[in-house]
């Protein structure tokens, strides 16, 4: 029976106001992250907060909770990285947590995202603020995969837009690093990429069989409810990413109650949910991108 890996993403940069059920001490992340861990995930994401619950780019914070997470139950855990402000932000310095983590063995994945993108809302309003950039130049991608090639780390794409996957194809290859993982990013409340809907998915996975045929991928998202793709994705030989990170805004199940369904989900689709040993497995053998 093929093994899909379920990820969870706990809690992303929404702050309680926006998403209550997040975790957000170290604490409540390494408590959430293990009760998810045990129910089926077998990788977790998480963002870290200092005291005052801002978000931090510590090394060590993340650090206290991957070996929290890892000492009772032992899954891949992988951090984010910081957005670029304005007044900017030098690729050495905004990837400097993730480099001092795989350096002491903590990540399994090499985190970088192969493109940028503009956070419209799909209600706007002709008052509303001018949306957000997500901003990735390409000279801090290049940074980050030069780190992952020489860690020997695959690398883990968000691909927010199509032309994500056929730019983060084309800069694997460029750098010499090991396949990446492409996590197809839907949304029902941005207008970025794709709506959660089959045709959308098929698009994605058509593509990437083009330009990075047997790179393992999953559906993820921001502000959407994925579980509609799951049974397809399974189907297609994908994963799933759920949370609170991915959830819709306001979402009353907690990130375990996520979990749960997606476990079932996969079941009902056919298939078993992976555990950590069964994704590190199966990183180790993905070979240089082609």
């Amino acid at each position: 029976m093929r093994k899909v890996w379920i990820e969870v993403a706990l809690n992303g940069a929404w702050g309680r106001a926006l998403q209550p059920g997040i975790p957000e001490t170290v604490e409540e992340i390494v408590a959430d992250g293990i009760a998810c861990a045990r129910a089926g995930a077998a990788i977790v994401h998480t963002h870290a907060y200092t005291d005052d619950r801002r978000q931090t780019s510590d090394w060590q914070v993340y650090a206290r909770i991957i070996e929290g997470i890892r000492a009772e139950i032992d899954v891949p855990v992988y951090p984010s990285y910081p957005p670029i402000p304005r007044g900017g932000l030098e690729a050495a310095a905004r990837f400097a947590h993730v480099e001092a983590l795989a350096t002491r063995g903590l990540l399994e994945f090499a985190v970088v995202d192969p493109g940028s993108v503009n956070l419209t809302t799909t209600r706007t309003k002709p008052t509303a603020k001018p949306a957000s950039t997500y901003l990735n130049p390409e000279d801090h991608v290049r940074h980050a995969l030069a780190f992952a090639a020489q860690q020997g780390l695959p690398p883990a794409f968000a691909i927010y837009e199509p032309g994500f996957t056929r730019a983060g194809a084309a800069l694997a290859r460029a750098a010499g690093v090991r396949t990446p993982v492409y996590r197809f990013m839907f949304s029902e409340r941005f207008a970025f990429g794709f709506p959660p809907k089959p045709y959308a998915l098929a698009a994605h996975v058509a593509l990437l069989d083009d330009v990075a045929a047997g790179a393992p991928w999953m559906i993820a998202g921001l502000a959407v409810d994925i579980r509609p793709l799951i049974a397809e994705t399974v189907a297609l030989g994908g994963h799933v990413r759920v949370g609170l990170e991915d959830a819709p805004l306001g979402s009353t199940m907690s990130n375990l109650a996520w979990v749960e369904e997606a476990v079932q989900l996969v079941r009902a689709a056919g298939a078993e949910p992976a555990s950590g040993t069964d994704v590190r497995k199966a990183l180790r053998a993905l070979p240089l991108a082609a």
